[in-house]
């Protein structure tokens, strides 16, 4: 079988390199470690999950078909299809790099850190982090959207999507699920996905474009701002609240874990579903999955 731990990946030389710089910032994350940043920290990993980010997807799809959200709706779709195709299909099967609650398995302080934090586990690889990618993306797009509205109010709370951005990716590390040089790598991705997707947006608004008369818009915008923020905000909340409620019952003692227990005990969630059916009556990660299954 073949060892991952010792296969001389490049997530293993990560965890070389970055190994004092990881380990000084899982330890200042434990130092401070108690049940009320611990909630904020599933709240904000919340912005960042696979379910919220494809749920912002369907939302800025949606937005595409409305003139007034279009810019805003193309700029969110294109970030996060670059983003995921980076992340998920390129980079992590690449890099190959272990999450941090299977390769310091031996470490005594990050094992109490990683269960005071809840024990949330992921079924995949952990370089670079999908979800500040996911968070960093939606931020830039809707950021170098808003920057460059018009309304004053508009640009006024820009300023908010990255700070929701930074503190996702924080609560990574807090929840001890993810270095911080995943977490770094994520934002350069990130970054990198929602600038990309901005300018391709304005491109496509610029083939979009008709012409209407100035009376005929302004009549637009004052039949449908009030209405199309108050369904933008609630349609947020239920993708936040559902996102949430996944992340609050994740995770834990009595989580289904992987039934590898090889080079280490794989704490990583098992996939229960028909996708990857039990292999010798027992469940296992998407790695371990595919691995025991050579796929």
């Amino acid at each position: 079988m073949t060892s991952f731990l010792l296969a001389g990946t490049f997530g293993s030389q990560l965890d070389v390199w970055f190994s004092g710089f990881d380990l000084s910032i899982f330890q200042f994350f434990g130092s401070i470690q108690n049940d009320i940043l611990t909630l904020i920290a599933k709240i904000f990993t919340a912005m960042g999950s696979t379910m919220y980010v494809a749920m912002f997807a369907i939302l800025g799809l949606i937005m595409c078909f409305f003139r007034r959200t279009r810019k805003v709706g193309f700029a969110l779709v294109f970030a996060i299809i670059i983003g995921t195709v980076l992340t998920n299909i390129l980079i992590k099967p690449w890099a190959l790099r272990i999450r941090p609650y299977n390769t310091l398995q031996g470490n005594a302080d990050y094992w109490a850190w990683y269960i005071g934090a809840g024990m949330l586990s992921e079924s995949d690889y952990c370089f670079p982090s999908g979800h500040t990618t996911g968070a960093t993306e939606i931020a830039l797009a809707l950021l170098l959207c808003h920057a460059a509205s018009k309304r004053k109010s508009a640009r006024g709370f820009s300023w908010i999507f990255p700070v929701v951005a930074v503190l996702t990716g924080a609560s990574r590390v807090y929840l001890m699920v993810h270095y911080a040089s995943d977490v770094l790598a994520g934002f350069v991705i990130g970054t990198v996905a929602g600038i990309i997707g901005y300018f391709l947006s304005k491109l496509v608004c610029l083939i979009f474009r008709k012409d209407r008369s100035e009376e005929g818009r302004m009549a637009m915008k004052r039949n449908l701002r009030g209405g199309a923020v108050l369904m933008l905000v609630l349609a947020w909340l239920c993708m936040f609240t559902v996102s949430f409620l996944h992340v609050m019952n994740s995770g834990g003692e009595d989580a289904i874990r992987c039934s590898y227990n090889g080079d280490y005990n794989c704490q990583n969630e098992a996939q229960t579903d028909s996708k990857y059916p039990p292999i010798d009556g027992e469940y296992y990660c998407k790695i371990h999955w595919r691995e025991l299954s050579g796929q």
